[in-house]
């Protein structure tokens, strides 16, 4: 039971560290995005020529995680690991709630 208790308490001690994004301070963070991301159609053609996504309504947890993986050398692309060193957790996580939170009918952003 003691055992079961201390498994409990550590699994509600590793929320309490989570970090929880904020698409409201995500709003001001995305200016770095905008270049590439908010494009419809834009091809990047550094170092190769491809289709850079569309985040609108993206999951946040998905573009939060993409966003580490870029910073931790996990995902391989240059300019987007550039971009995501400076980042931090939580500047991370509110970038994913800003973008998780647009819509078609969301107020135009001029930073995004």
């Amino acid at each position: 039971m003691l055992v079961c208790a201390g498994l409990a308490f550590a699994g509600f001690a590793a929320q309490a560290d989570e970090v929880k994004g904020n698409a409201s301070a995500g709003n001001g963070k995305v200016w770095l995005c905008i270049g590439c991301h908010s494009i419809p159609d834009y091809r990047a053609d550094y170092p190769l020529v491809y289709r850079v996504p569309m985040l609108g309504g993206q999951n946040a947890a998905y573009i939060a995680t993409a966003l580490s993986e870029y910073k931790k050398g996990e995902r391989k692309h240059p300019t987007m690991r550039s971009i995501a060193a400076n980042l931090s957790d939580q500047d991370m996580a509110d970038i994913g709630e800003y973008y998780a939170a647009q819509t078609a009918s969301s107020p135009n952003n001029p930073l995004k």
